[in-house]
């Protein structure tokens, strides 16, 4: 048996499904002040809101600064992007709390 079928006794492994994987497409708040600079420029509104949802992206995270008040629609956020987010005053909307409640 070990002579002919060397890989008969062994172990193979388990992989999980790609149907449970979930690819994690991040964004920084300093990057997005610098989205929210653009469309501010391009549409000339006063409240930015930017759907990240829209745009690619899955989770929000609270590296950088933020220098004007922006509205954030997003699946999910980092504790610190929030806050720097309220203090700039601006807001964000976290989809799975929306969800929730």
């Amino acid at each position: 048996m070990i002579r002919y079928e060397p890989d008969y006794y062994g172990k193979t492994g388990f992989t999980s499904p790609k149907s449970l994987r979930q690819e994690i497409r991040t964004i920084n708040v300093g990057r997005l002040d610098l989205i929210a600079g653009a469309l501010s420029a391009e549409k000339g509104n006063k409240e930015n809101l930017i759907d990240l949802g829209h745009l690619g992206y899955t989770k929000l995270l609270g590296s950088g600064k933020v220098t004007k008040p922006i509205a954030v629609k997003t699946p999910s956020c980092s504790k610190s992007a929030i806050e720097k987010i309220e203090k700039a005053g601006g807001r964000v909307l976290v989809e799975a709390q929306r969800a929730q409640e």
